[in-house]
């Protein structure tokens, strides 16, 4: 089981809200790429991984994007605190702000929501690294 430490893994201290910016970043919170889909995908892989080095591996990397999926989560909401109704609707936030307000909602920019159908999880070791590397370099 993980030991919670309450700090981020790397600080973020941004000072200057830019709604612009975190309907972009929120991709990486919960899109097709984000760190949401990618710490599922390792999770479910490890179970039918056949090498217990390589699960526990799985299980290491899953650990680290659930450590990105809540510095993105701060990125946003520091882009995105006390923002004033006048920039919600100049930025273009608005939609967004409809359905979640400031909270934070995985989604892809284009606004389309989390879903599990965002990652795979196949049972073939060859399979799943496959998807894993593609997945990862689609965020490069």
């Amino acid at each position: 089981m993980w030991n919670y430490e309450k700090r981020l893994q790397f600080p973020v201290k941004i000072t200057q809200t830019n709604p612009e910016i975190a309907q972009v970043i929120i991709s990486q919170y919960g899109g097709p790429d984000g760190e949401l889909g990618a710490s599922m995908r390792y999770l479910s892989q490890r179970y039918t991984m056949p090498y217990n080095t390589v699960a526990g591996l799985l299980t290491d990397i899953a650990t680290e994007e659930l450590a990105h999926f809540e510095m993105v989560g701060t990125i946003v909401h520091q882009l995105t605190k006390n923002l004033t109704p006048e920039e919600i609707a100049k930025s273009g936030f608005d939609k967004y702000y409809v359905d979640h307000t400031l909270a934070l909602w995985p989604q892809a920019a284009g606004g389309i929501p989390f879903n599990a159908c965002e990652f795979q999880s196949k049972g073939d070791p060859i399979t799943d690294l496959m998807e894993d590397m593609a997945a990862d370099a689609a965020c490069i």
